[in-house]
């Protein structure tokens, strides 16, 4: 994810510009030929990385799905003992870090999910179902009376506001990061309260 502050490696690189052009014309719409040329190597020499883009593709969204899943535990772990609030305020942090910061992933992930193996994409299933489920607990450590059918719904509905970044218009044309990040912020408490209050 964006968050990391070293330089990337190769493969990272190959797997950035990948999810970049993937997400702009289309798994099948890119060829080696043109992933090699965004990170300045031959076609052929991106066989060194990957057996092909079904190999990318996998990694991207099982990596993306782990990744998120990690992040998540992570920032639980840190949180233990602080109130609800700040804990569930800590994940959708997160999150809108992802969805501001790898926004062609998630146009990847809606387009191109069922291009996987089923096994890599059982696998970001599962993955995705761990997420939810922690969101749930946390949502419901605020909110106890709120019911877990209605918090799972809540939290799939958040998801789906913060992802809706691509649709925002051009990164230079949003109100800046930091904005951005506020307004989403204040969306995803204010539908959560919503909810919670039905």
């Amino acid at each position: 994810m964006a968050t990391r502050t070293d330089a990337p490696t190769r493969r990272e690189q190959i797997l950035r510009e990948a999810a970049r052009l993937f997400a702009e014309r289309g798994f099948h719409g890119v060829g080696v030929d043109e992933i090699g040329a965004a990170v300045g190597i031959s076609g052929p020499g991106l066989y060194r990385h990957f057996p092909g883009k079904d190999a990318m593709l996998a990694e991207l969204l099982v990596g993306i799905s782990g990744q998120l899943l990690t992040g998540a535990r992570r920032r639980l772990a840190e949180a233990d003992g602080d109130p609800a609030e700040t804990v569930l305020d800590s994940l959708i942090e997160g999150h809108i870090d992802f969805a501001i910061d790898d926004r062609p992933l998630i146009t990847l992930h809606d387009r191109e999910l069922d291009r996987l193996r089923d096994s890599d994409r059982k696998l970001v299933r599962q993955l995705q179902r761990q997420y939810v489920e922690l969101w749930v607990e946390a949502l419901r450590a605020l909110y106890p009376g709120l019911a877990e059918p209605a918090a799972r719904s809540a939290v799939h509905s958040v998801f789906g506001l913060l992802n809706s970044t691509p649709h925002l218009g051009r990164p230079g044309s949003l109100p800046g990061r930091a904005a951005t990040g506020e307004l989403l912020h204040r969306m995803a408490r204010g539908a959560f309260a919503a909810a919670a209050d039905a």
